[in-house]
């Protein structure tokens, strides 16, 4: 079973003036960083920003941390994550981390780079899906925002993880780790190549797909989500590729109650999750 994986370039270490890599040691001892440049986005490293998103990194066992770029008031903050991890320090100002992430960031001090977490297989999302909730699909979500929102809610309502294409997809760091307020290291996230293929490999699994779709006459309220299900979500104005619609095995819809009918991505899987995890937890009853 194909699980849409590819290979992927080994982050080379960025250097941040004076500092170099992390390495894990019994002393946090800062480092002062010196010469700011800009980063590079193509070198492979995953750059994660702001308390919640490097907070879940530093506490996910799985996460290796290649270096970690500091304030005095944010390594306060967390200065037990800090210790737990055994990560060495490079100390910055937050003129430093304006400087290298944009005067717009909202980094509160922090910025982390690490190794790209190790992509689950197509059979590990389903065995979780069989003892947990259901699988989240996004086909051809671009927005970030978007795309680190949902990953909050699938968190938030218990989905096993959250599969999207490798092309036409934002990169799993940055903006996206951001809104994802830590989720990005607690919800199991596979990039595939090929959507449509994916979902029939899920379909051959067990798994029943119901994708959002406003047109459709079916509403959410009717699904009752019992056994291995996958809720699919499409791009925010196009929608579900007509592909994707055709893959599924039932297309519903939210139902509204006002001159505002459609809603945003992040929002609609909000709701769908939160149906599911209410009709789970009624069935357990």
């Amino acid at each position: 079973m194909s699980d849409g994986r590819a290979g992927k370039k080994r982050p080379k270490p960025h250097r941040f003036g004076a500092g170099k890599a992390a390495s894990r040691g019994p002393a946090n001892k800062a480092r002062p960083a010196q010469g700011a440049t800009r980063l590079d986005a193509d070198d492979g490293i995953v750059r994660l920003f702001g308390s919640h998103a490097v907070e879940a990194a530093l506490r996910n066992p799985r996460r290796r941390v290649l270096r970690l770029l500091v304030t005095e008031n944010a390594e306060r903050r967390l200065a037990d994550v800090i210790a737990a991890k055994g990560v060495a320090l490079d100390r910055a100002t937050p003129g430093d981390l304006d400087h290298l992430l944009g005067a717009d960031t909202v980094h509160q001090g922090l910025l982390l780079e690490a190794e790209p977490l190790p992509e689950p297989t197509l059979d590990e999302l389903v065995a979780g899906a069989s003892s947990t909730g259901p699988l989240v699909l996004l086909d051809h979500v671009t927005d970030p925002h978007n795309a680190g929102a949902v990953l909050r809610s699938a968190a938030a309502f218990g989905a096993a993880g959250l599969i999207m294409t490798r092309r036409h997809s934002p990169p799993l760091n940055g903006v996206l780790a951001k809104a994802a307020s830590g989720a990005l290291d607690l919800v199991p996230v596979l990039p595939v190549q090929n959507l449509a293929r994916t979902m029939e490999d899920l379909k051959a699994q067990g798994l029943r797909l119901i994708g959002l779709e406003g047109t459709s006459a079916t509403p959410l309220e009717e699904e009752t989500f019992a056994g291995l299900t996958g809720i699919v979500l499409g791009a925010e104005g196009r929608g579900l590729r007509e592909l994707t619609r055709e893959t599924c095995d039932a297309l519903v819809s939210i139902t509204t109650a006002g001159a505002l009918a459609s809603l945003n991505v992040s929002n609609a899987a909000a709701v769908a999750l939160h149906w599911a995890a209410w009709q789970r937890r009624c069935a357990e009853r």
